[in-house]
């Protein structure tokens, strides 16, 4: 047993701060949460928390590790003048020049960046069009080897391949589905990664594509994770070509349910809202990518019910990324306030708990024991009424100490419990031949 002594507890919703307390880990779960509790349990391991902030563990609910080795990419890129030719100059080369040791130092660097910034948990939506088969084995590996919780699945789409690439994208969600359920069973390693049946977007997925997404969903009992609306090509595509709103054509499939992530949404008709609500589906804001690709902004974000907070795989900052939720949503005039925002963050932990079956996002007795704990040290008081103003205005991921998943620590004293050094070294190597092979490829 561990026992984090004199942490100042906060939860996110309702917001809520504790100072002096004690917060007893056993195993995977929290045992027990109070005052003194070493008299309590005289044998547990203590360790000394000072005042720290002990938080729910952070969730980036919408990623691309396939996107870890393209920070300050020197690739000859055409010019970029819309969303389409953004994905077509830069995302889907990069991702077509992918190979198996490219996908590992990517996922491998994007989780220890995810801890680093304070994340205890990432869920992931993986493309590599030239390596398809064994894929999210490579990236579970890595979230393995960082100690990050998370959930992977493979972007089906028929945009290189046609029914081929869909039915190989199809095939290794499954695939990896059973290889989690197996393990499960077994219990032959620890529960740390979930699936989703990926999808790219509707504009990339023909009928027969999502007939096939249907049936693996339905297959897996998992939820499907895909992009929409994204950009106004999204929701045109879909009247001109099926003569449908987005989601009911989604909806004629089967594939919402509770829990579906939907990433995006910006372009969303009434209708489309109206059936997420219904199916309890989630949508994942991911403010900074909208603003860097400039597809603009989502003006209706308090007409859905579920609400989570991802970064499209703009690293995996969630401190910063609530900032820019909010400030751009008061910048365009929203209603909204800084609580509203550090809800739609705690809303990762509930997309938790529909996949992995466990409780999360609480500091509370039977909760996992995923923790992020930050020394902040604040020059006005904080409690429950004035966190999510600390959130938007002081606290970032600099003040990121430690992070414990599943109840052991993955980064303590803003250290790993190995050396990374030589992974980044390799990482720059392996990015460089990535972006020649770019280059190889063309437009």
């Amino acid at each position: 047993m561990l026992l984090l002594k004199n942490a100042t507890l906060v939860e996110f919703a309702p917001a809520r701060v504790q100072e002096g307390m004690d917060i007893l880990l056993e195993g995977d779960l929290i045992k027990d949460v109070g005052n003194q509790l070493e008299s309590t349990y005289p044998t547990a391991t203590i360790k000394q928390m000072h005042g720290k902030l002990v938080m729910p563990g952070i969730v980036c609910s919408h990623n691309h590790f396939y996107s870890g080795l393209s920070r300050g990419i020197m690739a000859n890129i055409a010019p970029c003048p819309d969303f389409i030719s953004t994905l077509q100059n830069l995302w889907w080369r990069l991702d077509r020049a992918i190979d198996e040791e490219a996908l590992y130092y990517s996922g491998l660097i994007c989780c220890l960046e995810a801890i680093k910034s304070g994340c205890s948990s990432v869920i992931d939506h993986h493309a590599s069009p030239s390596f398809i088969q064994g894929s999210l084995k490579v990236l579970r590996d890595g979230f393995l080897k960082a100690g990050l919780r998370g959930m992977t699945c493979y972007e089906t789409t028929d945009r290189n391949g046609g029914v081929d690439e869909l039915q190989a994208g199809v095939e290794e969600n499954m695939a990896f589905a059973r290889l989690i359920d197996r393990e499960k069973e077994q219990g032959s390693s620890p529960y740390l990664v979930e699936s989703h049946i990926g999808a790219h977007a509707p504009f990339t997925v023909s009928d027969p594509g999502l007939e096939m997404i249907a049936e693996a969903v339905k297959a897996t009992g998992r939820g499907i994770h895909i992009h929409v609306a994204e950009d106004r090509y999204d929701v045109s595509h879909s009247h001109h070509h099926y003569q449908k709103d987005i989601l009911l054509r989604l909806e004629a499939f089967d594939l919402l349910n509770h829990k579906s992530l939907l990433a995006h949404g910006l372009f969303l008709s009434e209708q489309d809202i109206e059936i997420l609500n219904r199916h309890d589906s989630f949508l994942v804001h991911n403010p900074r990518s909208n603003m860097n690709n400039s597809v603009g902004y989502n003006q209706q974000l308090q007409k859905f019910n579920n609400v989570a907070l991802g970064t499209d795989g703009i690293g995996a900052d969630m401190f910063e990324e609530l900032k820019f939720a909010f400030f751009k949503h008061r910048d365009a005039g929203g209603p909204l306030w800084p609580d509203s925002f550090l809800g739609y963050l705690n809303q990762g932990n509930s997309l938790l708990e529909r996949n992995f079956s466990a409780s999360f996002g609480k500091i509370a007795p039977g909760y996992k024991a995923d923790l992020t704990i930050c020394d902040y040290r604040s020059p006005t008081p904080l409690v429950g009424d004035n966190l999510p103003g600390h959130f938007a205005f002081g606290l970032n991921s600099s003040s990121v100490d430690s992070v414990i998943v599943e109840g052991r620590f993955v980064l303590e004293n803003r250290q790993f419990p190995f050396d990374v050094a030589p992974i980044y070294r390799e990482a720059q190597k392996v990015a460089q031949r990535l972006w020649k092979t770019m280059d190889g490829l063309g437009s």
